[in-house]
């Protein structure tokens, strides 16, 4: 009974896995999907289950180094899903991340910052592009047409963007949103975002840029500015343009 309780998680495991790793740069090692499937016997029948990232942990070298990414996916990232699965064990849950932050109560600590690290991350990953040659790094397309009319410029947005994420006291996010078919700039304390009924900003997400301090400090130290100044090379402006345009 326990090795075929075994054999099917461990199909499901890779089967997930495999799914989510394709068109990837890097792919799971066999330790990985083990991982997840020690991971799967533990937490029963919870659903959450670490994403791989979408290219490999040196692919935004130099610009954000290779162990800070690793420590920051395998370690932090990690332990939102492991701790939101542990907070929502025992409890039957047929939603998405998106769907539960949704709906979530200001009071739901452990839902809203584990559920909110999971979806920030998830987010946060998927807007970081590799660009090793270091390139000028601009948008174009509808977003750049939207940001130009609300803010005036690119070189306006930046600043007042930058701006954002440099005065979030401690922990947080820097934000890029559509409300009300405007862009709208803001930031968020902790694991919080746009989606939350009670968010400092609100609206649909585009443009996330996390300045916890495990984000950058073993390359930047305490110079969260130059970090700021160096994820800009390696914006994934597609992926906003797409997210705009949803």
């Amino acid at each position: 009974m326990e090795k075929s309780r075994r054999d099917f998680l461990k199909k499901s495991a890779i089967f997930s896995i495999g799914s989510l790793a394709v068109g990837a740069l890097s792919a799971n090692t066999n330790s990985e999907i083990e991982n997840t499937i020690q991971q799967l016997e533990i937490m029963g029948s919870t659903p959450f289950v670490l994403n791989p990232l979408p290219y490999s942990y040196d692919a935004l070298e130099p610009f954000i180094d290779k162990q800070t990414m690793e420590i920051h996916h395998s370690k932090h990232h990690q332990a939102y899903v492991n701790n939101l699965n542990k907070a929502l064990e025992g409890k039957p849950n047929e939603k998405s991340v998106g769907e539960l932050i949704k709906g979530i109560k200001e009071h739901d600590a452990a839902i809203r910052n584990n559920g909110g690290g999971i979806y920030n991350h998830d987010l946060f990953w998927k807007l970081m592009r590799p660009n090793k040659d270091a390139v000028v790094n601009l948008p174009s397309g509808k977003v750049l047409d939207a940001i130009n009319a609300s803010f005036g410029s690119f070189e306006e947005f930046k600043k007042l963007f930058s701006e954002a994420a440099t005065k979030r006291f401690g922990s947080g996010w820097s934000w890029l949103v559509m409300e009300n078919k405007k862009l709208v700039i803001g930031s968020t304390a902790n694991q919080d975002n746009p989606l939350m009924s009670f968010s400092e900003v609100k609206g649909k997400p585009i443009l996330a840029l996390d300045v916890w301090e495990h984000a950058y400090y073993l390359k930047y130290q305490n110079k969260r500015a130059d970090y700021i100044n160096a994820w800009w090379n390696v914006v994934n402006w597609e992926k906003v343009n797409e997210l705009f345009s949803l």
